[in-house]
């Protein structure tokens, strides 16, 4: 099976060609070792007869071979947007290794038409690879409707690859592009020119080619690529190369000459020839009929929404808008929909059961286990997929980068960098997804201090709670509490930052660099397929996780310890295990078992702290107000709210956190420092309030 590695720039349309490659036959994990996402897909089939030309400036007429490789046999990986091929963040590290590691049959190198000069830098260095490339210039069709060309001939001769214009957005020209990779793949048709530069880095790069040529054969890079990765003091590359002292003296003094000639430094030297290389070669080829109109829409719209003094305001008015419509108005009714749909098919399969006369436990396991336990949770379904509708529109039009420098400034004084506020700012809807969203992110470090931080911010499963607590003991100031309690969860998420920057994560943010993207309409099939993704993955853990987690609650909550079938709850395993641990409690002011162990099932999901309130006080959760003023005290409830908003956010969470930061220590950590932390800030509530209220 043919293998190809889709490789180019952030923002560069990537993400639609790898959807227009493959359809919907593609497949999403991680890359081994790291949590850096890996999708890869088989290449759909395309019509032999049938292929999408652009207008005569777009390309020029191939003849066709009918022998190449059938679809079938080729798997495209996507990597990630990267720059260059310099190890500096996780995704350059991990698209270096597949390259040099895996040897794919072939790169795909996309490459985006309406900033060619920027692109083509990565693309020199793919080619220094020697693997089967070739070129998607992307969105021609801009290019078209600007009134600009690119002459693809004389392009495709300079940099000796295959040149195949398309429009990624708009399906065009992508049968050309399969099957020319195709047969690049199959007859190793290796790029016919990587020499690009000329005199002092001419004679330095050549000369340490000659220097590491066994070195690279024994590791499989060609040798010019090691060379180049020589000169820019490429540390990994250096180490693997495993070079004696007098080769590496020899390389330095190469290196320093080259230097001393050009008065520049070595890193320097090679973007300069590179660039020379790149500017002569566009001026050539390239016919830009003055600036895009995409730009300069691009340029009005950011004077409103990115403006000095308007851009945090429309942020907080645009994402109020997300929020509203996702948990207010169109994810809510599709939510209550389900479940009134979860509720009718609980009902039949209650009376089912009741009429075929199954015995009352595996009646119990069925109805308040299992579909009690699942399919409240899947009643959340429509909200997260509504969501990330929204936020992938955002993402899609480029909106969501120009968000990320915004805030850049503001997070860089807590230890962490612009592109730590997206997972942020989901964290208000589900940690679930918050946590897979820094997948993202650049470095090994934000990553997990955002995954760590991501909890504290309160999301929508606890709203149940605090209505309920709320309504029963501040039913004047309900607003002002919930504002409290959110603000609360961001102030305590900043003081952990600042500690953990101090302390664990010692060091700087990445350096956050981005080319902003002109502002485009989202693609709707990369928008559906994004939110099919994120659908199965969260049935996956509905019936995986929470499903073994509510079977767990539901065997502690119906036997005692001599597994007899329990007529009142408070006799169950789960209160026993709920009076275990009301003691601990006691400082926060609530010893009542029924609050404890409220908390245990809250694990699983928060919603099912009210519910569970409501089962062991045998009330509705309408009149569950009048049980807990027997428990509360309205000091000890606020201690109670600011405990479940700080504590380990659910069974699904941690599992989320296990999986993304490799390691199933790391999340049993933070389920105990999230408790920790909730305990202490819930006990100074608790004190400080008996002392100025005493």
């Amino acid at each position: 099976m043919m293998t190809f590695a889709l490789a180019g720039n952030q923002n560069c349309g990537k993400t639609t060609l790898f959807n227009q490659l493959t359809g919907s036959n593609q497949h999403v994990g991680n890359f081994p070792g790291v949590t850096v996402d890996k999708k890869e897909g088989v290449i759909r089939d395309h019509h032999t007869g049938e292929h999408h030309h652009g207008p005569r400036s777009w390309g020029h007429p191939r003849h066709r071979r009918k022998d190449i490789p059938q679809p079938e046999q080729a798997v495209v990986v996507d990597l990630p947007g990267i720059y260059s091929l310099s190890p500096y963040t996780a995704e350059e590290i991990v698209t270096r290794d597949f390259l040099i590691q895996e040897k794919p049959d072939g790169i795909i190198n996309i490459v985006d038409a309406t900033n060619i000069e920027r692109n083509l830098y990565l693309s020199m260095q793919l080619m220094e690879l020697n693997i089967p490339m070739v070129i998607a210039l992307n969105m021609m069709d801009e290019m078209r409707a600007n009134g600009s060309t690119v002459d693809i001939l004389k392009l495709e001769q300079e940099l000796g690859v295959p040149v195949v214009p398309i429009s990624a957005a708009k399906n065009e020209g992508i049968d050309e592009l399969i099957e020319h990779a195709l047969r690049a793949a199959e007859h190793k048709e290796l790029p016919k020119r990587q020499d690009f530069c000329t005199g002092a880095v001419h004679r330095c790069i050549h000369s340490l080619a000659h220097v590491v040529e066994d070195h690279a054969a024994a590791i499989g890079v060609p040798p010019r690529f090691a060379a180049t990765k020589l000169v820019e003091g490429d540390k990994p590359m250096i180490q693997q190369l495993k070079l004696t002292e007098n080769e590496l003296e020899l390389a330095e003094h190469s290196i320093q000459e080259m230097e001393a000639e050009l008065g520049t430094d070595r890193e320097a030297a090679l973007a300069d020839m590179r660039y020379t290389f790149i500017e002569k070669l566009c001026s050539d080829t390239v016919f830009k009929n003055g600036e895009s109109r995409e730009h300069m829409r691009s340029v009005r719209i950011d004077q409103i929404l990115t403006g000095k003094y308007l851009a945090i305001p429309m942020f907080l008015l645009i994402m109020l808008l997300v929020f509203w419509l996702t948990f207010g108005v169109i994810g809510s009714f599709l939510s209550d929909l389900l479940s009134l749909g979860i509720d009718q098919v609980t009902a039949w399969v209650d009376a089912g059961l009741t009429a075929y006369g199954i015995n009352p436990v595996v009646h119990s396991l069925i109805i308040d286990g299992v579909f009690a336990g699942v399919g409240s949770v899947l009643s959340f379904l429509p909200i997260i997929v509504t969501l990330f509708f929204f936020l992938s529109m955002l993402e899609d039009s480029g909106y969501m980068a120009r968000v990320a420098f915004v805030m850049d400034k503001l997070l860089r004084k807590i230890g962490l960098s612009g592109r730590s506020f997206v997972p942020m700012l989901i964290g208000f809807g589900c940690s679930v997804p918050a946590i897979m969203a820094t997948r993202t992110l650049a470095s090994d470090r934000d990553r997990k201090m955002t995954i760590l931080l991501t909890p504290f911010m309160s999301c929508s499963a606890k709203l149940p709670i605090y209505a309920v607590f709320t309504a029963a003991f501040f039913p004047k100031y309900g607003a002002l509490v919930m504002m409290l309690l959110y603000v609360m969860g961001m102030a305590i998420g900043i003081v952990c930052a600042l500690i953990m920057k101090s302390t664990l994560y010692k060091g700087n943010p990445v350096p956050f660099v981005m080319e902003l993207p002109n502002y485009r309409l989202p693609s709707l099939k990369s928008v559906g397929l994004l939110m099919w993704d994120k659908a199965k993955d969260f049935l996956t853990r509905a019936f995986t996780v929470i499903f073994v987690a509510t079977i767990v609650i539901w065997f502690l909550q119906t036997f005692d310890t001599r597994f007899n079938v329990v007529a009142d709850s408070s006799a169950s395993m789960l209160a026993g295990l709920g009076r275990i641990i009301a003691p601990i409690f006691a400082p926060l002011g609530f010893t009542d078992w029924r609050a404890s162990t409220a908390l245990i099932t809250g694990f699983s999901a928060k919603e099912a702290v009210v519910s569970t309130m409501a089962v062991l006080t045998g009330t509705s959760v309408a009149n569950l107000g009048t049980a807990l003023a027997a428990i509360f005290t309205p000091l000890s409830a606020f201690s109670f709210l600011t405990f479940s908003l700080l504590y380990t956010p659910c069974v699904a969470a941690i599992a989320a956190v296990r999986r993304e930061m490799n390691s199933g220590l790391a999340a049993l950590w933070v389920a105990f420092a999230q408790c920790a932390v909730a305990w202490i800030c819930a006990a100074v509530v608790f004190q400080v309030g008996s002392l100025l209220f005493s």
